[in-house]
């Protein structure tokens, strides 16, 4: 490597929104992050939606109820005429 022309990788704190801290290398000496593995649904296993403006119960009034494709619809069959 050249000298003097790439920054110093040195030890850098990682600082969450939720409070986490951790130690890791970078080029900068503190990296600020909004979720990390303490608080990110996937590792702790709470699932968090967040529906500012009722999105999900509009999706699911205009496409959930009774919709699908019309060619995976099972047709009825045809009645035996009553005699």
């Amino acid at each position: 490597m050249k000298d003097g022309i790439h920054p110093s990788y040195g030890p850098t704190v990682v600082r969450c929104g939720c409070g986490n801290t951790f130690s890791t290398r970078s080029t900068v000496p503190e990296i600020k992050v909004d979720i990390c593995n303490a608080c990110h649904p996937f590792f702790t296993g709470k699932l968090k939606f967040v529906d500012t403006a009722g999105r999900i119960e509009k999706f699911q009034a205009k496409f959930g109820g009774g919709g699908g494709y019309a060619s995976l619809k099972k047709k009825k069959k045809a009645e035996a005429p009553a005699s």
